[in-house]
């Protein structure tokens, strides 16, 4: 494959660029995050307004999920990412229990129920894991889970911005997606 093609793919998989893991841990940075995440799911419901079941059909590139699958997605995700932060705040730093979720996005739950069902979820859980994050004392922004993918601990403020970005990236993927249609 070409290197044009790669930029190409690149762009498409990871449309506002990939997640930066940050250097230190800065509260004014947490904070920002804390607001992205709060302003998620309504910004996931504004865009999927209206869509019709050939829009949730479409595909931001080839190969990748579709739109339905995109929404339902970000629920599974981010249930897993609050249920995390909830146990490196409670526990010693837990090892955590990965999913593979390609595979989740091929059950027939994500395959069949309406997008409203996880937007409705996203709007409750990001109710519940805002308040949790801005509850947070500035010192146990370090407390941590260990991730036996990735081999490592990760702290709750590197998790903070990864879950903070990865609804922008989603986003993106829809908005793609939808801009596939028009160009079509």
């Amino acid at each position: 494959m070409s290197e044009a093609n790669q930029q190409v793919i690149e762009s498409l998989k990871y449309p506002i660029g990939r997640w930066v893991k940050p250097d230190i841990a800065q509260l004014e940075s947490f904070k920002g995050w804390i607001e992205q995440i709060r302003q998620f799911p309504d910004s996931l419901q504004d865009l999927c307004r209206n869509l019709t079941a050939t829009d949730l059909a479409l595909t931001y590139r080839e190969g990748s999920w579709t739109v339905r699958q995109v929404v339902h997605h970000c629920a599974d995700s981010h249930m897993n990412a609050y249920i995390r932060h909830k146990l490196a705040f409670t526990e010693d730093k837990p090892r955590i229990s990965p999913y593979d979720e390609n595979l989740w996005s091929e059950t027939k739950d994500v395959l069949e129920i309406d997008i409203e069902v996880s937007i409705s979820l996203l709007k409750a859980l990001h109710q519940r894991w805002v308040s949790f994050l801005q509850a947070l004392p500035e010192q146990d922004l370090l407390r941590s889970f260990y991730h036996p993918d990735k081999d490592r601990y990760i702290s709750l403020f590197e998790s903070a911005s990864l879950y903070a970005w990865h609804g922008l990236h989603h986003l993106a993927h829809i908005e793609l997606a939808l801009k596939n249609k028009q160009t079509s």
